[in-house]
């Protein structure tokens, strides 16, 4: 069988390419995932709409309070030649988070596998989920770290191109050593915009140590904002859901950085384009602060943060050969 996902996605096609028979029908097809109640369906609306479909008895209730603007949760029977049957009926009303709602779909078809004899609460476990992940408790974003998290979503989403899983490889999300890290190969990123100078700002004495046995490069992009050519940061973090194989985690990560979809709106108006990249191999001829070069303990200095410019003839940048080796370890390592 399919992964449910794919399942569900090629379900729904399906079901959008036929004619409804009633502008009041609901066009279903039911999934292979089983409960006490009977299989779970999707369907289409006449508007179009998306529903995912859970066999409930009569006598069930269904929680209240999901009622728009993009999710609906309400209790609806449904009734063919054979059948009547009452469902807990969520329906995303925007097309263009169809993609996301398949995901959620796709969770809760998990779920049931897992709680046949109760369908309901394993509906609501996903969605509360979802709801954790999504709520924000915070305002959106601010500029440099709008072009900070764009930075190393590009990485990433050239690292999800060569391997779906890649995405395990980000660490920057959850305050680790550095940006990108495998067993022996590492890479911090960092983003310059509204200026052409090569500046980096290194925030602590671990932030440019390599890996113990290992190496570390520094990727340095400068991104100029546009208002028509290049993508926003939405963009940006669709391309990498669609390219990796677990976008539930993809969207932890995001969350731990305090990238909430829900703040899309905030960022549509903020484009970027690469106006420049280069990447350094950190080693001794690098310019660097690290705790191993201190002449007094290192418990005695805290709080240590400096800038580099990168803007003479030296350091000298990788060539791009070198910096795919970099990436290419990357995978190797994670692999």
């Amino acid at each position: 069988m399919s992964e449910p996902r794919e399942l569900i996605e090629e379900k729904w096609l399906e079901l959008e390419a036929e004619c409804p028979s009633d502008e009041r029908a609901l066009r279903v097809a039911e999934l292979p995932a089983k409960t006490t109640n009977g299989p779970l369906a999707i369907g289409v609306d006449q508007d179009g709409n998306r529903h995912l479909l859970l066999p409930v008895t009569s006598h069930q209730a269904v929680r209240r309070g999901l009622d728009g603007p993009v999710l609906v949760l309400r209790k609806r029977p449904l009734e063919d030649s054979e059948h009547y049957q009452h469902y807990a009926d969520l329906g995303c009303l925007r097309s263009d988070l169809n993609d996301v709602f398949t995901t959620l779909c796709a969770d809760v078809l998990t779920e049931v596998n897992d709680h046949q004899d109760n369908p309901l609460k394993a509906l609501y476990r996903v969605i509360d989920r979802w709801k954790a992940l999504f709520r924000s408790s915070g305002a959106p974003l601010g500029g440099d770290q709008v072009a900070g998290l764009y930075g190393e979503l590009l990485i990433l989403t050239r690292l999800l191109e060569i391997d779906a899983s890649a995405h395990r490889l980000w660490k920057g999300p959850f305050g680790t050593q550095h940006d990108f890290a495998g067993t022996h190969t590492a890479v911090e990123v960092k983003t310059s915009s509204g200026t052409t100078q090569r500046r980096v700002r290194i925030h602590g004495l671990d932030q440019l140590l390599a890996p113990e046995n290992g190496k570390l490069a520094l990727a340095w992009l400068r991104l100029d904002r546009t208002s028509e050519e290049g993508d926003d940061l939405p963009d940006l973090v669709q391309l990498a859901l669609r390219r990796c194989d677990d976008e539930s985690a993809l969207l932890t990560s995001l969350a731990s950085v305090g990238y909430y979809p829900s703040d899309n709106p905030h960022y549509r108006d903020v484009r970027f384009v690469v106006g420049a990249e280069n990447w350094y191999a950190v080693d001794d001829a690098f310019p660097r602060v690290t705790r191993d070069q201190l002449t007094i303990p290192d418990d005695r200095i805290s709080d240590v943060a400096y800038t580099i410019d990168l803007s003479g003839e030296t350091p000298s940048p990788l060539d791009g050969t070198a910096v795919a080796g970099y990436l290419e370890d990357l995978i190797r390592e994670h692999a």
